[in-house]
């Protein structure tokens, strides 16, 4: 049986701990609240038992009445409790090592969908950082892709995005085009300049959209803590509503609907600008979050859409462009399997039937 440290939090003098089984234990082989305890924190099963007795140790959110409590998948252990400073290494020494073990398994999901002496076409996988931020992360896109593919080193303009003409978000996935010469690259450029590049998304987006076919295009620009922000356009400019005008860049996204559901929509999405955010930002707007979008959403749509998601549901499947020999070239990707099941298990579906997205009976 394996587990994942969630995360810890460590403050003078409460120290919180958490776990979840992520395996699919049977009934043989689940195991005890104290041994998983003892195996995970390297203390003694006395000492266990004690922080149960006092009431410091939740499954589930409910407080653990005895050790023997039978663990199952997906249930999340936490400890309350002022620990030593051994306890409190044991459990970052977890946490660091798990961290490393959940990035290298995504970065081994990146998959290189098209390969010449000029470009390379990446599928990226969500929870992986296109380029590092202020923070200078060192496991990334770029540095994955320079690894393996020295030369790109010293194509763009700065090595940090080195080949980059466009990014995707850290929690969503799929399709990115990176040059690996300085040719390929400033004519990918002009083509973005140009707006000629195709670049189409699915994305499951919170509440029911009415039509059928809808353009967005509300101005974008920073607002706080980061974040961008766009509202509507408004009509005639007013001493009343002059406060309301959204200064910005243009921005401007086009979607269909491919599908309803009860509290959800799936939408195709097409981008023909390419602010920061921008889909996220623009449905946000429209008064349909991006589902699983932790940083523009609404809680009015959170309490009605129970079922979860530790990523965006946001996937570039479809991108187009002209390459060095005057040739358009496209490039297509399937919806990733994690959210086909979850389209598939969500309780949020209609009883009209199944999507079509050629998902296996």
């Amino acid at each position: 049986m394996s587990f994942k440290a969630l995360n810890y939090e460590s403050k003078i003098p409460l120290f919180m701990a958490a776990f979840l089984i992520f395996d699919s234990p049977t009934l043989a082989n689940r195991i005890r609240l104290d041994v998983f305890l003892v195996d995970q924190l390297g203390i003694s099963r006395s000492r266990v038992s004690r922080l149960i007795q006092q009431g410091k140790i939740f499954v589930n959110s409910l407080s653990a009445k005895k050790a023997g409590l039978m663990l199952k998948k997906g249930e999340i252990i936490e400890i309350r409790d002022t620990l030593d400073n051994r306890d409190n290494q044991a459990i970052q020494a977890i946490q660091k090592n798990q961290d490393i073990k959940d990035l290298q398994d995504i970065v081994d999901q990146i998959e290189i969908v098209a390969e010449t002496p000029e470009y390379i076409v990446v599928n990226k996988p969500a929870g992986l950082l296109v380029h590092q931020t202020k923070a200078r992360e060192s496991d990334t896109l770029v540095s994955w892709l320079i690894n393996h593919y020295p030369e790109i080193k010293n194509v763009g303009e700065v090595e940090m995005r080195a080949g980059l003409v466009h990014r995707l978000d850290k929690e969503a996935s799929g399709l990115l085009v990176v040059a690996r010469t300085q040719t390929m690259y400033d004519y990918l450029k002009k083509q973005f300049q140009a707006r000629i590049i195709e670049k189409e998304y699915l994305v499951l987006v919170n509440g029911q959209v009415n039509k059928n076919h809808d353009i967005i295009d509300f101005a974008i620009s920073r607002g706080e803590k980061g974040k961008m922000v766009a509202r509507p356009k408004i009509g005639v400019v007013t001493l009343r509503n002059v406060s309301a005008l959204q200064t910005g860049k243009d921005a401007k996204t086009e979607f269909w609907v491919e599908k309803r559901l009860v509290n959800l929509t799936l939408l195709t999405v097409k981008i023909h600008t390419g602010r920061m955010h921008q889909i996220r930002v623009h449905l946000y707007a429209y008064n349909h979050p991006v589902f699983g979008d932790r940083l523009y959403q609404q809680k009015k749509k959170l309490s009605k859409n129970k079922e979860k998601l530790d990523r965006l549901f946001l996937h570039a499947t479809h991108l187009c462009f002209v390459d060095l020999s005057s040739q358009k070239v496209c490039f297509d990707s399937a919806l990733p399997q994690k959210l086909k099941l979850f389209l598939e298990s969500s309780k949020e579906l209609s009883a009209k039937g199944r999507i079509n997205l050629g998902l296996s009976n």
